[in-house]
């Protein structure tokens, strides 16, 4: 169908949160050639006992076809209709339509509602004079020993221990038979960790009760945080044997182990190491929460509102495939979450449009100075790189990080940033 908006009666009504509805009137005679056309088209093809093709009476065609020919015409008719509202009202939909109010009869205007969200235009009267608090990036010598710790554990070697009963932390090898009025069924063996969460509470507490080599009958009660919800609350009868405890060995902090577990010198390297790691790693999260603070009090000093079409989609990033999901559940876990998807794509709107704003978008020339650092600390070619992020789809999360550097350094340096003292 060719229509020009000129022939169409197009009325916009703004909604909340960036909401648009369209109200749209087809005249009669434009719905009537599009419906003639379309029965002609298919006159032509189809093929009915007792008529030639191309010779089918009309009322036939009608009896036979026409609920069919009526659907199609509706579906053109409201498909260009839109399309050229859309144009001629500069109007650019991020969600698909939604038709509502639909009328159309033999020889009168088709009329329909359509409504959609559109891209918010975010204006900001504000965008500096803010006071940051930068928070302390210092590294206690708890967190470095914390780290020693756990690469002894994950250096650690397990060992048999025949006497004693287990402890937590300790890895142990059971047979659990289940006991149901009387009946057994076969015993299944289960290696597991004490203290990790593998078996349910009450399991862990009848094992720490044994000695290798023993073996006892339990009341188990299943946890009200069970994920099989069926049986939680349930009680179960259960014979268990200890069957192997071991206990877990761990290294000498000295500097042989300093040496084992990477190119250190000793152990004041690897805590010198480790210090330097984890005060990045907290600079990192203090120029996190510079740029959260930034980010809201340019929202506070500039609200606005966000289309739910662009919430929902963030949302379903965050939630994942809810295929199977409990319903009440998910809309609970949707309702908790929303505040903070809201809030996340405003701070997501304010940095495009800053970017926008003052042409802080990341350029070729600074994505391959990028591709080429990433080379150079790779030992790789920066061609290869380059194919290789591209192929990946991190080239582009390349460029969002790169603009995404270049509108917070904008942001700071209208505001003041204080270090919290220590």
């Amino acid at each position: 169908m060719t229509v020009d908006a000129a022939q169409l009666k197009i009325d916009v009504t703004e909604g909340e949160a960036w909401r648009r509805t369209l109200a749209v009137t087809v005249p009669a005679d434009i719905v009537r050639a599009e419906r003639d056309k379309i029965a002609r088209t298919l006159a032509g093809r189809v093929r009915l006992p007792g008529f030639r093709a191309g010779r089918i009476p009309a009322s036939v065609m009608e009896k036979r076809f026409g609920p069919a020919l009526n659907q199609e015409m509706v579906d053109r008719v409201v498909g260009d209709a839109y399309r050229e509202a859309l144009r001629d009202q500069d109007l650019s939909p991020i969600s698909e339509g939604e038709v509502e109010e639909l009328s159309y009869e033999p020889d009168q205007d088709l009329t329909f509602k359509i409504s959609f969200d559109v891209s918010p235009q975010i204006e900001f009267a504000r965008l500096g004079g803010f006071a940051v608090e930068r928070p302390r990036a210092k590294v206690e010598d708890e967190a470095v020993e914390q780290v020693l710790q756990r690469l002894r554990d994950q250096n650690g070697a397990w060992a048999p221990a025949e006497d004693g009963h287990p402890v937590a932390g300790d890895m142990v090898s059971v047979e659990v038979t289940r006991l149901d009025d009387g009946d057994e069924e076969e015993p299944r063996p289960y290696d597991l960790v004490l203290g990790d969460g593998d078996a349910i509470p009450d399991v862990e507490s009848a094992i720490y009760t044994l000695a290798v080599g023993d073996e006892s009958e339990f009341d188990v009660t299943f946890p009200d945080d069970f994920p099989n919800e069926e049986r939680r609350g349930q009680k179960e009868r259960l014979r268990i044997a200890l069957k192997e405890r071991k206990e877990r060995q761990l290294p000498d902090l000295d500097d042989t182990f300093a040496r084992s577990v990477g190119e250190f010198e000793d152990l004041d390297t690897l805590r010198a190491r480790i210090r330097e790691d984890l005060t990045k790693e907290a600079e990192g999260q203090a120029e996190g929460s510079v740029r959260g603070q930034l980010l809201n009090a340019v929202i506070e000093a500039n609200p606005f509102d966000v289309p739910s079409t662009m919430v929902d989609r963030y949302l379903e990033s965050i939630l994942g495939n809810a295929e199977g999901a409990d319903p009440e559940r998910l809309a609970e876990a949707r309702s908790q979450l929303m505040p903070e998807a809201t809030r996340a794509v405003q701070r997501i709107l304010v940095i495009e449009r800053v970017a926008e704003m003052e042409g802080l978008a990341a350029t070729e020339d600074e994505l391959d100075d990028r591709v080429e650092e990433i080379a150079e600390q790779s030992n790789s070619n920066p061609s290869e790189v380059y194919a290789r992020l591209q192929k990946s789809g991190r080239l582009e999360q390349l460029e969002r990080d790169i603009t995404e550097k270049k509108v917070f350094e904008h942001l700071k340096a209208q505001s003041t940033i204080t270090d919290a003292a220590n």
